[in-house]
């Protein structure tokens, strides 16, 4: 653990921490920074006894940014292989990903060298990781953030919140869809709702959306489309019990 050396008597309860970190000179946060507009995500855990480790990764976005990223990640110097498993164009798409495990700098690695519980299924969008952790009473917060900056990292703290006050609704926002979208997709449904158009007189259409964002109507509804898509999906699950 990292302990933050607090007295006796005086310990905090566990506590779910939210961070932002670029991961910096590693293909997954820089190939993404190339590409503001895909996701990526962790969906298995790493399998492998040798060097070459493997996992699956999925990869969200417009279908031809989506294939270029694959692309572009494949070159990265940690990976040997990164091929689709899914077809390619489509919006979302699984790829088998090889890497050599003695050169790929884990910050989940990093986060079980300190001794900490953290959620796996790591999000990646233009260029920064979303890690959440669970502190300990003896856990330092900045300790933490100190240790992951020491390894050439930026590092920013989106919420830190006591395990008692994690609602729901709180939950769904850090755990599900909000921080999965894009951030084209992110603009589109907040200029949507600010426009109106999801009031009960739905005072704006699509078009209004797309001027709002100087996008074709076509293009503002794809983005509309798909982040209303995740969006209820969580809601979904969260609404049947599965969103913690």
């Amino acid at each position: 653990m990292v302990a933050n050396g607090a007295e006796e008597g005086s310990e905090r309860p566990m506590r779910e921490v939210t961070l932002r970190i670029r991961h910096n000179g590693q293909p997954e946060c820089e190939v993404s920074a190339r590409y503001p507009s895909v996701t990526m995500r962790s969906i298995s855990s790493m399998t492998g006894r040798t060097a070459e480790r493997k996992r699956i990764i999925e990869v969200s976005g417009d279908p031809d940014e989506v294939a270029a990223f694959i692309d572009d990640f494949r070159d990265g110097d940690p990976i040997v292989a990164a091929d689709p498993v899914t077809p390619l164009g489509e919006p979302t798409v699984l790829a088998a990903i090889t890497f050599n495990a003695e050169e790929w700098d884990s910050i989940g690695e990093q986060f079980a060298k300190l001794g900490l519980h953290y959620r796996t299924g790591t999000v990646i969008n233009d260029g920064w990781e979303r890690w959440t952790l669970y502190l300990e009473a003896d856990d330092d917060l900045s300790s933490v953030i100190r240790a992951v900056e020491a390894n050439g990292n930026d590092v920013e703290l989106v919420r830190q919140v006591e395990m008692a006050d994690v609602e729901p609704s709180s939950r769904f926002e850090t755990v599900g869809a909000l921080h999965e979208l894009t951030r084209r997709q992110r603009e589109a449904l907040s200029a949507a709702i600010g426009a109106g158009y999801y009031g009960h007189e739905k005072d704006a259409g699509v078009e209004d959306v797309a001027d709002e964002l100087g996008i074709g109507t076509t293009t503002a509804w794809e983005h509309l489309a798909r982040a209303e898509g995740k969006v209820m999906d969580d809601l979904g699950r969260l609404l049947d019990g599965g969103g913690g």
